[in-house]
């Protein structure tokens, strides 16, 4: 089994409970959508909404009908009442003297696989949503590609393999942490082959197989199948609710009872729910993870991306972690410059850089010298700010066109706008989120499901849109979900017939 096997409390479930978004107190006739239905039916479509957002883990031991009844306030035979509804529907598996756990309907496979790039030859027709990245920035990228070539001669006189990376680019990483409060040195720097290197080379020192890695769910697709392939047991921990950040309840408990080994969490501008986390919370997982033993992997990928003039962005995640002992901090290139540059990085204490250096020949060497001295060129000669400042003005408008389109085409999907990063989280009416996929991909228009964000079924209602392209085309893209949706609502045949690019 790859996952970690929680069990639900009481009072745990009882504060999820009453914290849903658009309910009302445990034990009323009203059920999520505002129909009056019998309380056993309300508290059994509210168990199921929190298997289907992540709330609650799949194979999640719940309480006993006794106990949560208590909790709730309620009768016992409501509560089982409302068991017995989840078991009929699937959500629910019971077994005498075992006890009852959440379970998802048996059905397809699940598509946890990332998706596939998109072929050239396919650009023309299909609009790609599938991936959170932008076009290259220029004049920028040319520039710094001729200065790297200045800068190169000296190093072709070198073999050109630096495992721990160039020195002037290691520097000026370390640089740039400090200048935002966080004193870092050169030999508290590695860098990597992309953000997803980085989390390889750390996976591979510090999470054996076997050994469990908490993940926020829903989380970052590539990663959570970084993490499968790599044998690490996932465990889960569910966000708060309208971007709000962290559960940190839940993941006290996570860090308490099951020790992960490691953490994998974006704090900025999560990916994909937009999540930022508050200054508060970092410090309070921080001191968490310390207290259980568990390294905290923090990506900041998205870290550059703030779109709204003046936010108050908070201190980053290792400036809670002074000696360096508890946080392992990820960044790149990919998303605030381009991702075709394949610059990574990792900032950690000394020793743990050491290790991580020590390790790299058995898996990629070193990270192309070309690169490298392209970004330390724009690290250095400002080039990098002014191109995310164009950037972030491009993001915020196509966020704001692809908010608008959905508001005015899909007016019963669901989603907060995010502060930053790339992606929006839409709930899609009820409908399935895969299905939508899959008949909006036949359209023109690819888009990932929310279950290759989760890592046990959950998030089937979920779809995660990129704000990557122009008003146009993203009115475009959202008029065929559009039309996706519809044929998914009413069952009616796809006439279009594009070409299928994605795993599922």
């Amino acid at each position: 089994m790859s996952q970690w096997t929680a069990s639900v409390g009481a009072q745990q479930l009882a504060r999820l409970l009453d914290a849903q978004t658009g309910t009302e107190a445990t034990g009323t006739v009203t059920s999520l959508n505002g129909r009056r239905v019998p309380a056993y039916r309300s508290l059994a479509d509210r168990v199921r909404l929190l298997v289907l957002e992540g709330r609650v883990p799949v194979a999640a031991r719940l309480p006993a009908e006794r106990e949560l009844a208590a909790a709730l306030s309620m009768s016992r035979t409501t509560v089982a009442a409302a068991y017995e509804a989840l078991r009929g529907e699937g959500f629910l598996e019971s077994r005498r003297g075992a006890g009852s756990w959440t379970a998802v309907p048996a059905g397809s496979p699940l598509p946890t696989r990332a998706l596939d790039p998109l072929p050239p030859e396919a650009t023309g027709s299909m609009i790609d949503l599938g991936c959170a990245a932008l076009t290259a920035p220029e004049p920028w990228l040319t520039h710094a590609f001729r200065g790297a070539l200045d800068q190169l001669p000296p190093y072709a006189h070198t073999h050109g393999d630096y495992p721990a990376g160039l020195p002037a680019l290691r520097r000026a990483l370390a640089d740039r942490y400090t200048a935002r409060g966080v004193p870092t040195m050169p030999e508290q720097i590695m860098v990597t082959t992309g953000a997803m290197g980085a989390v390889g080379a750390i996976c591979r020192l510090l999470a054996g197989r076997g050994e469990r890695v908490a993940v926020e769910s829903p989380s970052y697709a590539n990663v959570l199948q970084l993490l499968r392939e790599a044998g690490t047991r996932l465990v889960p921990v569910g966000m708060a609710d309208r971007l709000g950040g962290w559960d940190l309840p839940a993941w006290r408990q996570v860090l308490r009872d099951a020790a992960p080994r490691l953490a994998y969490v974006i704090a900025d501008f999560h990916n994909p729910t937009g999540s930022l986390a508050p200054e508060e919370q970092r410090r309070e997982l921080v001191e968490a993870a310390r207290s259980a033993g568990t390294v905290l992997v923090a990506d900041e990928t998205m870290a550059d991306l703030v779109l709204e003039p003046g936010l108050a962005v908070p201190r980053p995640v290792c400036a809670f972690d002074p000696a360096g002992s508890t946080v392992v901090t990820v960044g790149s290139a990919s998303k605030s410059f381009w991702a075709g540059l394949r610059i990574g990085w990792v900032r950690a204490a000394p020793e743990v850089i050491r290790s991580l250096v020590a390790a790299r020949p058995y898996a990629d060497l070193g990270t192309p010298v070309l690169e490298q001295l392209a970004v330390s060129w724009l690290l250095e000669g400002g080039g990098w700010d002014a191109a995310v400042a164009v950037r972030r003005d491009e993001v915020r408008a196509s966020r704001d066109a692809v908010v608008d389109a959905l508001r005015r085409r899909l007016p019963d999907w669901e989603f907060g706008v995010p502060r930053g990063g790339l992606t929006l989280w839409v709930r899609t009416g009820g409908l399935s989120g895969s299905r939508i996929a899959q008949v909006g991909e036949r359209l023109g228009v690819r888009v990932p499901s929310g279950p290759r964000f989760g890592v046990d079924g959950a998030f089937e209602g979920y779809v995660r849109l990129p704000f990557t392209v122009a008003a146009p085309v993203a009115d475009e893209a959202v008029t065929r979900l559009a039309e996706a949706a519809h044929l998914v609502a009413t069952g009616a045949p796809v006439a279009a017939d594009a070409p299928r690019t994605f795993v599922a």
